[in-house]
């Protein structure tokens, strides 16, 4: 069985664990996986929209097959039933409800398509079968197999498997935790060989920053694996970041675009939105691609901690074996014996953290703990850094000349990221867009 998406194990699935093409002749048509989040297809007009989309696809000569999510809201709805019903709902019950919001997108979808003459059909996660680990809510996708799709797209119709959704070790249906249907998406590309996942949502591409925060940020024609993972981690919500992490490993052609704007040109594909690309496809060529920013971060200070061996692991190892992930970490030199240790974690693991921490207190004989949730973490993220000096020292400057205080740094070979009072988040996004010379009201790059 073959690890497509499951950061904890450490591996990634090579070209030979992945389905291979049936049918025996060389492929001559392009095949594309689209991919619709829930605004894409948040009532039926929209829905309807998405399958002339499909349609349009399928004239220009492309096999195609489709992920949706749920429409817009009915994920938030369905939680909010287990949630009333029981806090502490069991897991399993948990995804059965959540999982439907896309299993009637997927019906819906393909009733659309036949309506319009395009013969299709809908897949629920166990039906490919999508096969996840057990972790219910959050399941990593362990294999795809693709035979039926392949199958489906064989005899000319569209598959439209329902994001989100897969199925565990159990025989259960499960879940893979917010944005996951990026994820589906990125998994099927990879097990049907497809030469391109097209993810359509409710931005027209990657831009170099949130456009509304920096009004002159610009959108890149393409942008590397690395950049986009970076950028995703630092708070960027365009791409789910299992998804891009997965589409580098097994080197998925993954193109972002609106489904709000039409396409230019005949081809379609690929003549619009944002392509993610293996670095030496990347034409921009930039010192820095993009800066991010996330507001979801909450900091942690022990005070006078014991300056010994082995505290640190006990911190660590105790928040992981909780599930709670830590991001930025720094520890101030020792000083009579103690040390400050500082780190930031999601926000709303905070208190979890924190009580956790407490319990602890005798064993790790700190002083005094602080939490502070009026925090911002600012990314600035480029390959070209691995080749160029003084990027660091930009930031640190601009920072500096807009009194700006720095209150942790974090580092990336090709990422520097620090942590900031919040109340300045849009005042450091503006200057550090200016300083890094990424103002202007044009694309940047030429499409690849």
């Amino acid at each position: 069985m073959s690890m497509l998406d499951c950061p904890a194990s450490g591996k990634g699935c090579s070209s030979g664990d992945v389905p291979s093409q049936t049918g025996g002749a060389a492929r001559e048509k392009k095949t594309i996986v689209m991919k619709f989040g829930g605004t894409s297809v948040g009532d039926l007009d929209r829905i309807r929209h998405v399958a002339q989309r499909v349609k349009k696809e399928r004239e220009r000569g492309h096999r195609v097959a489709v992920v949706v999510s749920a429409m817009a809201g009915v994920t938030n709805t369905m939680v909010g039933y287990c949630q009333d019903l029981d806090p502490q709902a069991p897991a399993t019950e948990y995804d059965a409800v959540v999982a439907s919001g896309e299993q009637v997108t997927s019906g819906l979808l393909a009733i659309a398509l036949n309506a319009l003459g395009i013969p299709a059909r809908s897949f629920q996660g166990w039906q490919v079968p999508l096969r996840t680990d057990g972790a219910h809510g959050c399941a990593c996708i362990e294999s795809v197999e693709g035979d039926a799709v392949l199958r489906t797209l064989d005899q000319g119709l569209v598959p439209v498997m329902a994001g989100f959704q897969g199925i565990g070790p159990d025989g259960r249906i499960s879940t893979l935790g917010r944005g996951g249907s990026d994820t589906s998406a990125v998994a099927l590309a990879a097990a049907i060989q497809a030469d391109q996942c097209d993810i359509y949502t409710d931005v027209d591409g990657v831009y170099t920053t949130d456009p509304r925060i920096v009004r002159q940020a610009r959108k890149l024609a393409t942008i590397t694996y690395e950049e986009m993972l970076e950028l995703a981690s630092g708070g960027a919500k365009v791409l789910q970041t299992r998804s891009v992490g997965l589409a580098m490993r097994e080197k998925v052609r993954v193109r972002v675009l609106s489904s709000f704007e039409e396409e230019a040109g005949d081809e379609g594909s690929g003549t619009t939105g944002t392509i993610v690309v293996d670095e030496d496809e990347n034409v921009e060529k930039k010192l820095v691609a993009g800066i991010a920013y996330s507001r979801d971060e909450a900091k942690i200070t022990l005070r006078r901690l014991p300056d010994e061996p082995g505290i640190a692991y006990a911190i660590f190892s105790a928040l992981a074996e909780q599930g709670l992930n830590v991001d930025m970490i720094v520890q101030s030199i020792g000083l009579d014996g103690t040390t400050n240790l500082t780190f930031t974690v999601a926000k709303a693991d905070a208190a979890a953290a924190c009580a956790m921490l407490e319990e602890l207190h005798p064993h790790l004989r700190y002083d005094g703990i602080e939490a502070s949730h009026n925090v911002a973490k600012i990314s600035v993220v480029g390959v070209g850094m691995r080749a160029n000096t003084g990027v660091a020292a930009t930031m640190f400057r601009t920072l500096a000349d807009k009194g700006i205080n720095i209150q942790v740094i974090s580092t990336s070979e090709i990422k520097i990221s620090v942590l900031i009072d919040a109340a300045y988040t849009e005042l450091a996004m503006r200057a550090l867009h200016t300083a890094y010379g990424l103002d202007g009201d044009q694309e940047v790059g030429v499409q690849g």
